[in-house]
């Protein structure tokens, strides 16, 4: 067997997965932060009693994972650091699992509902003024009467991550996004095959609207009914 072949850990478990839990356990307990260098790939392996290949497959994993980045050079400049984890890195994730349908949907409208309560109340009070402009922008979008099912949902789409993005709360963002992202075709799929689209997407752009003019005038309890209430007519709408 050739000298770097995976080998069997006395643990039983694969042996990149040692690493893997070598890593986590140690952020976790507050040991490994962000900007400090894993143990050079020779180091590690022996002291895990596992091959450097694992060790790579465990980086590899993790760089996948947004938690550490590579380098290659002497000194402080190369090795494997602990890095913070990208908002994209933790959306995508999420919008995988939930385009896998690992979460089924009723539960995944619930999440979205508190997540965008939550969003529309800090961006009612924290959000500068400017920010109300490129809401403006998409509504304007919305309600051309040329529009097709495509750019409208992208646009509705637009509207939500706007919200979240702008409303300070960095994990409550990432979230929402992977979420509405995530139902992006699902609903695209509905709005293509709604025979009652004309109706419909008079009622979406309404909600919309009432949405945008509540948080205009600073009136948070109005901002969270409505984005509920929208969320839950329109999905009943699309699953009609």
């Amino acid at each position: 067997m050739p000298a770097d072949t995976p080998l069997p850990h006395p643990s039983g478990r694969k042996a990149f997965e040692v690493v893997l839990d070598w890593v986590e356990t140690r952020i976790l307990a507050g040991e490994l932060s962000v900007g400090d260098v894993l143990p050079a790939e020779r180091d590690l392996a022996q002291s895990l009693e596992v091959s450097r290949s694992a060790v790579r497959e465990a980086v590899r994993t993790l760089q996948a994972m947004g938690v550490v980045r590579s380098s290659v050079g002497a000194g402080s400049a190369g090795g494997t650091t602990i890095t913070a984890v990208p908002s994209q890195a933790l959306t995508e994730l999420l919008q995988l699992h939930v385009a896998l349908a690992n979460f089924p949907l009723p539960d995944v409208i619930e999440v979205r509902i508190a997540l965008e309560r939550l969003s529309v109340r800090l961006f009612t009070a924290n959000a500068p003024r400017e920010e109300l402009k490129g809401l403006r922008d998409i509504l304007d979008v919305m309600a051309d009467p040329g529009i097709d099912r495509l750019s409208f949902n992208d646009a509705d789409t637009a509207f939500h991550v706007a919200l979240a993005t702008a409303a300070g709360n960095r994990l409550a963002a990432d979230m929402t996004v992977a979420i509405r992202e995530s139902m992006r075709l699902p609903i695209l799929d509905r709005f293509r095959h709604l025979d009652e689209w004309d109706e419909v997407v008079v009622r979406l752009r309404a909600d919309h609207e009432a949405i945008y003019a509540a948080v205009e005038r600073g009136d948070a309890d109005e901002a969270e009914r409505l984005v509920e209430t929208h969320i839950r007519t329109a999905w009943r709408d699309l699953n009609r």
